[in-house]
């Protein structure tokens, strides 16, 4: 019994001086706070909608444990910043200062930062800074730097164009809600600037749209991991619909991309004499659908680049489609079953021309035709095309002129192109030196 009583009692000696030394505090000048970050590197944000939330740890390593007199912005509540450290919130209507922090030793804290930056009345994007100043008991002061970018931006919420309007501003566009309704009668035209559609966001035509060295894309600017910004990823936003009395649309210097449905011309009364849609040296590129599917319309693609969708970068189902110039490449990253990079399909009746064009992509075959109703016209014609598809030799008035692709090809794929990087999702599709599709596609 008395030698429970003394292992017992030591037992009880060793855990009140392990309390003791957890809780022992100094002030001590050359104890330190560790950082894992010496700067949080934020994205660049729009002004005034605020950024995702970034983190970082405060570790004591230093032997003991260490007490803050006070954890502050040094701009106060000036910048935009937001912190929390450890659960205390730097509210801006006590200075953006917390008292009353410690942190034991061997333990750490954890601490977090938004930001809503105010407008700069500037065209380009404007550095701030702060820093969250960590006063320590003993006097020594440390801190750690937040940096962000700030860019001033027009917000538009469920816009409707009721009359012909030209929209053409150097500040970024930040399109909210359903996005923009273009009445039937009615003309939009976006000339020289740059929309960033928020999620479900996008542009429905019932009038006419007409671009000009646009840019359309999704609203995050920030990264999903290290290596991956959000503009690489598919169906950030909704897209651009043309309703059935939508017509003359025309499409110039325009890319389009991280949509779910890039651009998408519902069924309307084929009008042979007018196309319903030109689109001339633009790119669609990473849909999480369609890049462009046209059902019973007049299109014109010219020098256009379509790519990477993981349904079809190009879908004609009947009507007239005159493809010239243009690369078709499926390389969709994120789907086995991704579509073809062109699908025809005579519908109420087809006809189709594609001229000087590249179609190819990872499957062995990517060009697809299908007949849905015998009895009506089914028309196409390839000239001068490169096609990743089984040839067709008996065949010389559809096909003249035909590079035929197949996976035996020493040069054929994505080994075209200047740079295909599924690992990063970084495409140039620009022609490689060593390409044997040189004269032909979009470049």
């Amino acid at each position: 019994m008395k030698r429970i009583l003394c292992i017992l009692t030591l037992l009880v000696v060793v855990f009140m001086a392990a309390c003791s030394d957890d809780d022992s505090f100094s002030a001590n000048r050359s104890n330190l706070l560790t950082f894992s970050v010496d700067t949080v590197k934020m994205d660049t944000v729009f002004s005034e909608v605020g950024s995702r939330t970034y983190t970082f740890w405060v570790f004591n390593h230093s032997g003991e444990g260490i007490r803050l007199s006070s954890v502050r912005l040094r701009n106060g509540n000036q910048t935009g910043f937001r912190v929390n450290v450890d659960g205390s919130y730097l509210d801006n209507t006590t200075g953006a200062v917390a008292t009353g922090l410690e942190v034991r030793q061997g333990d750490s804290i954890r601490v977090f930062v938004e930001l809503t930056a105010p407008e700069n009345m500037k065209q380009e994007p404007q550095m701030l800074e702060d820093d969250i100043v960590f006063a320590l008991e003993s006097g020594v002061e440390q801190r750690v730097c937040l940096r962000a970018w700030s860019w001033d931006a027009v917000p538009v919420t469920d816009l409707i164009i009721t009359a012909d309007t030209l929209i053409e501003t150097a500040k970024p566009i930040l399109v909210y809600g359903e996005g923009i309704v273009v009445d039937s009668g009615a003309v939009l035209t976006l000339r020289n600037t740059t929309l960033y559609f928020h999620d479900k966001a996008g542009i429905n035509v019932n009038g006419s749209l007409r671009t000009e060295n646009v840019l359309m894309r999704g609203d995050r600017l920030d990264h999903m991991f290290d290596y991956l910004p959000y503009d690489r990823v598919s169906g950030q936003w909704r897209g651009i619909s043309f309703g059935r009395s939508s017509t003359r649309n025309i499409m110039e210097d325009t890319e389009i991309r991280n949509a779910l449905s890039a651009v998408v011309l519902d069924s309307a009364a084929l009008d042979t004499t007018v196309q319903r849609l030109t689109m001339t040296r633009c790119i669609i590129h990473n849909a999480k659908g369609y890049g462009v599917l046209s059902t019973n319309s007049y299109i014109g693609l010219y020098y256009c680049q379509l790519t990477n969708t993981w349904n079809d970068c190009l879908a004609v189902y009947g009507g007239v489609a005159d493809i010239d110039y243009c690369t078709l490449a499926q390389f969709y990253p994120f789907a086995a079953d991704r579509g073809a990079a062109l699908r025809f399909v005579n519908g109420n009746g087809l006809v189709l021309l594609c001229t000087n064009t590249i179609v190819t992509g990872y499957d062995t075959d990517v060009v697809m035709g299908e007949v849905s109703d015998t009895t009506n016209v089914y028309a196409y014609h390839f000239n001068n095309c490169l096609l990743r598809t089984p040839a067709v030799e008996d065949d010389t008035v559809s096909f003249k002129q035909i590079q035929w692709e197949t996976p035996k090809d020493s040069i054929q794929g994505k080994a075209h192109f200047v740079k295909i990087d599924e690992a990063n999702l970084d495409y140039d599709f620009h022609l490689d030196s060593l390409s044997t599709a040189h004269g032909k596609g979009c470049y």
